[in-house]
């Protein structure tokens, strides 16, 4: 089916990425999932170690689970093991925002560095991609799966004033507030992926499609990649 990465700042997209995944059947991928299905890594091996024939499909979490396992086996048995990278320090990485990211210290003996960071959200990212069907938002994939053969890059974008309406529309918060969350959101988004990729992530060569929801609904955005899926892998959708 193939793998579409999803770009963009708060307040553009909403809703869009889970639509075109349950279109399409994919898995949806993002900060939020990765960081629940990391926390529930060691409750959950046990139970998904014991699934049998009969055992209903397992689900997304449950094949996250078994995806980070397999992440961590590999990458012990490759003798790249990092004793930062254990269970709980999986969890961590995950959660960390864009911000926290882009302040992270060039080294670190004791605590998570930059390039350790990306080190591991690139094995990530490029291991997700390797198994396919899946929908991932954010976190630099437009430029760790860039010469990725099967894999659709999106940006999906708004004017601000747009995006700030939406913030305090769906926070409660005073059209002040909002701006504030946009632009440090803006900020924060825009020194990651320089950090790290060395890249704007709002340069339009990045993507294969970019999608301005300002006058078109999350249904029609979703249509749209879900056609251009289509046409650049035929076989793909």
């Amino acid at each position: 089916m193939g793998v579409i990465t999803i770009s963009g700042n708060l307040g553009s997209g909403g809703q869009i990425g889970q639509i075109v995944a349950h279109r399409l059947g994919l898995d949806y991928v993002d900060n939020e999932v990765l960081t629940e299905a990391a926390r529930a890594l060691g409750v959950s091996e046990r139970t998904v170690a014991s699934r049998d024939e009969e055992s209903p499909p397992p689900t997304l979490r449950e094949r996250l689970v078994s995806f980070f396992q397999d992440f961590l086996e590999r990458s012990a048995l490759a003798g790249v093991a990092d004793p930062l990278m254990g269970t709980g320090s999986l969890e961590t990485l995950m959660a960390t925002t864009y911000g926290e990211a882009a302040a992270l210290p060039a080294v670190s003996e004791r605590e998570l560095s930059d390039s350790r960071y990306k080190e591991a959200i690139t094995s990530v990212m490029t291991e997700l991609a390797a198994r396919g069907d899946v929908v991932i938002i954010g976190r630099g994939g437009q430029a760790i799966l860039r010469e990725h053969p099967r894999c659709l890059h999106v940006r999906i974008t708004a004017p601000i004033a747009v995006r700030v309406r939406r913030i305090a529309e769906r926070e409660g918060l005073p059209a002040e507030k909002a701006r504030g969350r946009v632009e440090e959101s803006d900020k924060a988004r825009l020194d990651y992926h320089h950090k790290y990729f060395r890249i704007n992530p709002a340069d339009p060569d990045l993507y294969d499609i970019v999608i301005n929801t300002s006058h078109i609904s999350e249904e029609d955005a979703a249509e749209l990649m879900v056609a251009a899926l289509r046409f650049k892998m035929p076989a793909s959708a």
